[in-house]
């Protein structure tokens, strides 16, 4: 237990070394990556089913070449790729918005380094710090949030789209 008190005192810590704007990226991260594990859970279990009552359908059908088939078909294909692709552009968008939050950590960082040496002048080294760690920390952490959360992004959207060929592949117009 002991552990635990020690790394929630470190989060803490970093937490105040980052400013306020460190806490908007922390909740940025983590709603990102919410939504990178939930579109992993999909893609383990609903998809699969999703993609295989699409195709029985598909195949239960005694038409298949008619204009009025081909459209049935491109509805359910679309269906389907809009519950593959579903929060895809959120967490582009989650991903795109961490540099930019830790960009403005950094101006409000220096905002406050400057406002010490307006009052105190360039001589007071160690009240300028709080005002650099406040600068530089933001800037990592979004940073490292981007780089973990467009990997995952990368991965998630080429799966999807593999998946819907797959079924575009599979729901033949034959007979």
């Amino acid at each position: 237990m002991h552990w635990l008190y020690d790394n929630f005192e470190a989060i803490r810590d970093f937490m105040d070394l980052g400013g306020p704007v460190l806490r908007w990226i922390a909740v940025t991260i983590f709603v990102m990556w919410v939504l990178i594990v939930e579109r992993l859970m999909y893609f383990r279990s609903s998809m699969k089913t999703l993609a295989a009552e699409t195709l029985e359908s598909w195949e239960a059908r005694p038409e298949r070449k008619s204009w009025g088939a081909h459209q049935i078909r491109e509805g359910m294909i679309s269906r389907f790729e809009m519950a593959s692709t579903r929060s895809i552009p959120m967490i582009q968008t989650l991903v795109a918005l961490c540099p930019l939050l830790g960009l403005m950590g950094t101006v409000t960082g220096m905002i406050k380094v400057f406002e010490v040496m307006a009052v105190s002048g360039s001589g007071n080294v160690r009240a300028m710090a709080a005002g650099v760690s406040q600068a530089t920390v933001p800037t990592m952490a979004g940073m490292v949030g981007a780089l973990s959360g467009v990997l995952l992004v990368t991965l998630l959207s080429r799966r999807a789209a593999r998946e819907v060929e797959f079924l575009q592949d599979s729901l033949t117009m034959d007979h």
